[in-house]
């Protein structure tokens, strides 16, 4: 397989470099293990290679601020300095709506990163939400390289693959991701409904010790 030039490596790792998408940087990277920072990270350049599959050009069939915000944001209900009295996905999407409209984001624009957060857990319903949220779920479950059920992670070369984990490394993300979604949902039982993700991640590590999703990540297309 034919390597990425290194134009092409840096067009595959490029952020936004917008004032909103560096604000979104600032924030979560003091609040989220290494480890989640860069899955969060490497899920909005998955979503890029999926818009790209898809035929969705930026600026025309979705705002690229927007992808990024609710992609790097989209675990920000596992931050460190959390209130962690919901479950993840919803406190995440709450503040990351907040953050927006305090910076002058149309509210509806805010509230359709609000819905990709909060529903990017939730197959079946993302898909039909509307742009931001397909390309928000398929990026993150692409990160997971394939145990999520993504339909696109196979659209992304091995060198492309190589090129992300590069640039932000997986850590161990898996066992890291799952531990801060472990931690916050065993702080309050709302966090940890049944049969939600945080519910059943919560059960799975204090009945079995390691969860499915860990597992899976490690057996996954990525490893963990």
């Amino acid at each position: 397989m034919t390597a990425p030039t290194d134009e092409a490596t840096a067009d595959l790792i490029t952020l936004p470099g917008t004032p909103l998408a560096d604000a979104v940087v600032n924030l979560i990277r003091p609040v989220e293990t290494p480890s989640v920072f860069n899955h969060s990270i490497r899920s909005y350049l998955f979503a890029r290679l999926v818009a790209g599959r898809l035929g969705l050009a930026a600026g025309h069939d979705y705002h690229d601020d927007l992808l990024f915000a609710a992609c790097a944001m989209h675990d920000l209900g596992v931050a460190s300095d959390g209130p962690h009295n919901q479950r993840f996905e919803v406190e995440g999407a709450d503040r990351a709506a907040s953050f927006l409209t305090d910076r002058g984001v149309p509210a509806a624009d805010a509230d359709q990163v609000w819905q990709a957060i909060a529903l990017h857990t939730s197959p079946g319903i993302a898909e039909r939400r509307g742009t931001l949220c397909v390309l928000v779920r398929e990026g993150v479950t692409a990160d997971f390289g394939g145990p999520l059920h993504t339909h696109h992670v196979d659209a992304v070369t091995d060198a492309q693959a190589d090129a992300l984990h590069a640039a932000y490394p997986r850590l161990d993300m898996g066992r890291s991701l799952t531990d801060a979604i472990v931690a916050q949902a065993a702080k309050d039982p709302k966090n940890a409904p049944r049969y939600t993700v945080p519910g059943e991640l919560l059960r799975e590590r204090e009945t079995f010790g390691r969860t499915r999703l860990e597992h899976s990540c490690h057996s996954s297309r990525w490893g963990n």
